[in-house]
């Protein structure tokens, strides 16, 4: 059957929804598998800005029902000044659809979030503090409010009292915070969000399943990426779900026989936001020339994201994990300038090379960058639009990370505009 899943194989910010938008022309649903809005896509299109978080970036497209799928924790409030700010801007959201057994991220999880984040010091995770991880803990803990309890306003309150009696415990013993009244939420929830999400409120795993039977094309889109897995990323510096392609079946409802295609995102360099192991990141003029001219701040929390250059050890491992079976790379065009480029293509442990990230966190936290070298092309990308079109340097760039990835690289971006890319592999 015809799925595709989009996966970002760093840590984040590759640019998903970007390449999102260019396979959507193709795809009938765009389906978002799990995350929050701790995550964010921006895309332009004919000029104008599109800053996404929970919408799939599908939804730009009139052909596409946007499907936001059951391993997604929603704040209904930021899903719904979301949808408010895309149709302010003539997009219409009408053919949202919202799975009611996905799990709401609440007021009180965003209380939990900063006031843990606050407490750790030093020894902070690197947290949105966007309330994602305790909406998912409550969900593992079994006492979360999902979007269907929207539906019934008895069942609500009673699920609200149950879920606030240890938070508003640990509030109030552990932090001297007052807490939150169950009842003032489940009013407000009950007269003003409910009736507005409602109609979005869909059997999304039955949807999903008709139009894959029927061989039309959909699209599974995660938030974060790879080694922010909260299994096989930086633990613990990771969020609180698995972006990696496996969970897409997860976190949608569908079988491993629906997907014949993952899309791997990579940038043509790396960079992450927070705390956390980085081999080859940058702490000179390189480094703050990738942040200028890559525009390498947070869409949703304007954090300025550390830099570094290309890690292939991480694209094995990546592909590994996931599956892939094409890739696209984005911003080759913030090299542009670069003399040189450099390619991290092993670690180095104690004398020891290691082609894929070394088994034991203590061994990776250790590892130096063996790099191989590049000369750079040195002239604007941001208008090829044909492989033809590309100077030999690049091309010869782009052949050494396949080689050292050991998928094909499809797509090329060479710009944020909805036009600049070009197909590089057939």
């Amino acid at each position: 059957m015809p799925g595709s899943i989009v996966v970002g194989t760093q840590w984040g910010d590759e640019g998903k929804g970007r390449v999102v938008d260019i396979v959507a022309k193709e795809c009938t649903f765009v389906v978002r598998y799990q995350g929050g809005h701790n995550a964010g896509h921006t895309l332009v299109v004919n000029g104008e800005t599109f800053s996404l978080q929970l919408i799939p970036s599908g939804v730009l497209y009139d052909h596409v029902t946007p499907v936001i799928g059951n391993g997604v924790v929603v704040d209904p409030y930021v899903l719904l000044a979301e949808i408010d700010s895309l149709e302010s801007k003539g997009v219409d959201c009408s053919r949202l659809r919202v799975s009611p057994q996905a799990h709401l991220v609440l007021p009180y999880h965003q209380i939990a979030d900063e006031l843990a984040e606050a407490s750790r010091g030093d020894a902070k995770l690197g947290t949105t503090k966007r309330g994602i991880g305790p909406a998912y803990s409550d969900k593992a803990s079994r006492v979360g409010i999902r979007v269907e309890d929207l539906l019934d306003p008895v069942h609500l309150r009673e699920r609200l009292h149950a879920a606030l009696i240890d938070r508003n415990a640990l509030f109030r013993g552990l932090y001297d915070h007052e807490g939150v009244d169950a009842d003032e939420l489940a009013d407000e929830l009950i007269s003003t969000i409910a009736p507005r999400v409602e109609p979005y409120i869909d059997d999304t795993i039955g949807i999903l399943h008709e139009a894959l039977h029927a061989g039309q094309r959909v699209l599974f889109e995660g938030a974060q990426a790879t080694f922010l897995d909260v299994d096989h990323g930086t633990y613990p510096f990771v969020t609180s779900s698995n972006p990696i392609a496996g969970f897409a079946l997860v976190g949608s409802g569908i079988g491993p026989g629906a997907v014949d295609q993952v899309i791997g995102i990579a940038k043509a360099y790396l960079t992450r936001v927070g705390a956390g192991p980085f081999v080859t990141e940058l702490h000179d003029e390189i480094g703050d020339y990738l942040v200028e001219v890559g525009r390498e701040f947070g869409t949703n929390t304007g954090r300025r994201r550390r830099t570094g250059w290309f890690d292939a050890v991480m694209a094995r491992q990546a592909n590994r994990l996931n599956a892939c079976t094409e890739i696209a790379l984005t911003k080759l065009d913030v090299l542009d300038q670069l003399e040189s480029i450099k390619i991290c293509v092993a670690y180095e442990v104690d004398g020891r090379r290691y082609e894929h990230p070394p088994h034991l966190r203590q061994l990776h936290d250790r590892a130096t960058p063996v790099y191989a070298e590049l000369p750079g092309w040195q002239c604007d990308l941001s208008g090829v639009t044909e492989r033809a079109d590309l100077p030999r340097e690049a091309v010869d760039y782009i052949h050494f990370l396949e080689r050292q990835m050991e998928v094909p690289i499809r797509y090329v971006c060479v710009g944020p505009g909805r036009e600049q890319y070009l197909r590089f592999a057939a």
